[in-house]
């Protein structure tokens, strides 16, 4: 969480710390002279500072409610990344000559960029907005995008907004609560309700396992497709008044191959008995 601008604080020398040069600047096509992404001007871990623009930030602890959103973002997020790609917590990017700082969340490319031997840049930035003044998230907000940050999302914890920036506008869009997030960078659109509600969040985390072919979500639906497929053997031998005894029960309850339940299905509608049905032949 952003405290204040430092103004009685020396400002810092834009250098990397504990070196005399930043090293030379990245030329990235179409988006001019950079320096590298860990060319950094403050010393990470050790430090609350950020450098915005020049000026000195400094950060505090997050109190309520921007402490259980941020861990909420987290949580949401990093269910929704795409193969390829990773989630990052407080990622200090040098984004130009004057700014070091980092957002809350982000989604980058995992890997080395060629183009730089480096790290790969932010693709998708959160940043959850509590006590920060709007001057200060918009002015990260354009450094970020023009350093080619492509998506950059704000959750403002008062009013429960969720807002993307507008590089045509120079301004943040307000996302409609049903409205769902699509990119590249993600296995299945993430839902805005998700950034607001935990009940939404928890949902689509389990939609986004499932998206990704989790295991764990694999055999739970397999669970539930059979436990479906016994209920239907038992409520069909019912119906046509077929015998099952408390052990026979317990064999079509408890059974998990779907093939096997498919068969006795099909026998239940014809059968005379539980034990034709569950015949081995």
């Amino acid at each position: 969480m952003i405290s204040a601008m430092d103004e009685n604080r020396p400002p810092y020398r834009l250098k990397a710390p504990g070196s005399s040069d930043a090293g030379p600047p990245r030329h990235l096509p179409g988006r001019g002279s950079f320096p590298g992404l860990d060319d950094h001007l403050v010393e990470a871990e050790i430090t609350r500072d950020e450098i915005i623009g020049g000026q000195r930030v400094v950060l505090s602890p997050a109190h309520e409610p921007h402490a259980t959103e941020h861990t909420e973002l987290d949580y949401v997020v990093r269910a929704h990344v795409a193969p390829g790609y990773g989630a990052a917590t407080d990622l200090l990017t040098r984004h130009d000559e004057e700014s070091d700082f980092a957002t809350d969340t982000c989604v980058r490319k995992k890997g080395v960029d060629p183009q730089t031997g480096g790290r790969y840049l932010e693709e998708i930035a959160f940043e959850v907005v509590s006590e920060q003044k709007e001057r200060y998230v918009r002015e990260k907000a354009l450094r970020m995008h023009r350093r080619g940050v492509r998506r950059i999302f704000a959750v403002w914890t008062k009013d429960q907004r969720v807002c993307e920036w507008s590089p045509e506008g120079q301004s943040w869009r307000r996302l409609a609560a049903d409205a769902r997030i699509e990119d590249p960078c993600l296995v299945t659109p993430l839902k805005v309700a998700a950034l607001l509600d935990a009940a939404a969040a928890d949902d689509a985390v389990v939609a986004a396992l499932a998206a990704k072919g989790n295991p764990a979500i694999r055999q739970r639906e397999a669970e539930g497709e059979a436990r479906g497929q016994a209920a239907a053997i038992l409520k069909v031998l019912e119906a046509r008044g077929v015998a099952v005894n408390e052990a026979q029960r317990q064999e079509i309850l408890c059974c998990h191959d779907l093939d096997r339940l498919d068969q006795w299905l099909s026998r239940a509608i014809q059968a005379a008995s539980a034990d034709e049905v569950l015949s081995s032949s």
